[in-house]
């Protein structure tokens, strides 16, 4: 008992002395209860989706999903899927990491930009990184994708949510 209240004054000293470290880990971290809702819609929308859309290919604006890369269930899949995990992101972020006590009317049209800005990057890229990686990993393509997806929406959320988003009143 006594070697685990060592650890855990450990961790204590080294958070209070690294606080923004250990910020940006438990952003990471608490990330992934969206990255695992992300995953798992991904995955249902696109084991289900088919029942209900024909999968045709899909270019809107900067989009183009041919169905070699996912077509019109892919790029539906992708956005439900993106649209699940920043909701759940949202309030994760706001109450674990942050402790975010500023207005929600004041923090909401900001994160709903950033998600916006990131979003259209993540649902634009897929079926080029698919194109491009699919000759090597196969029907994995699509979770790479995904990852890539995650890395940048990481780069792009976590300064906005730190200092713009959830910023302490």
């Amino acid at each position: 008992m006594e070697k685990e209240n060592k650890v855990v004054e450990a961790f204590k000293s080294w958070r209070g002395k690294h606080p923004e470290i250990y910020e940006f880990l438990l952003f990471n971290v608490m990330s992934n209860v969206a990255t695992i809702t992300n995953f798992l819609v991904l995955w249902a929308s696109s084991g289900l989706l088919p029942m209900f859309i024909e999968n045709t290919a899909f270019q809107w604006f900067i989009f183009d999903y041919p169905t070699s890369e996912g077509g019109r269930v892919g790029f539906v899949s992708f956005l439900i899927a993106y649209i699940c995990a920043q909701i759940v992101n949202f309030v994760v972020q706001r109450k674990v990491v942050f402790g975010s006590t500023n207005k929600i009317g004041d923090a909401l049209p900001w994160y709903i930009l950033t998600v916006v800005v990131a979003g259209i990057i993540s649902i634009w890229l897929p079926p080029h990184v698919i194109g491009l990686i699919k000759p090597m990993t196969g029907n994995f393509a699509p979770t790479i994708a995904n990852l890539v997806n995650i890395i940048i929406q990481v780069v792009i959320n976590y300064p906005m949510m730190k200092f713009v988003i959830m910023k302490k009143d």
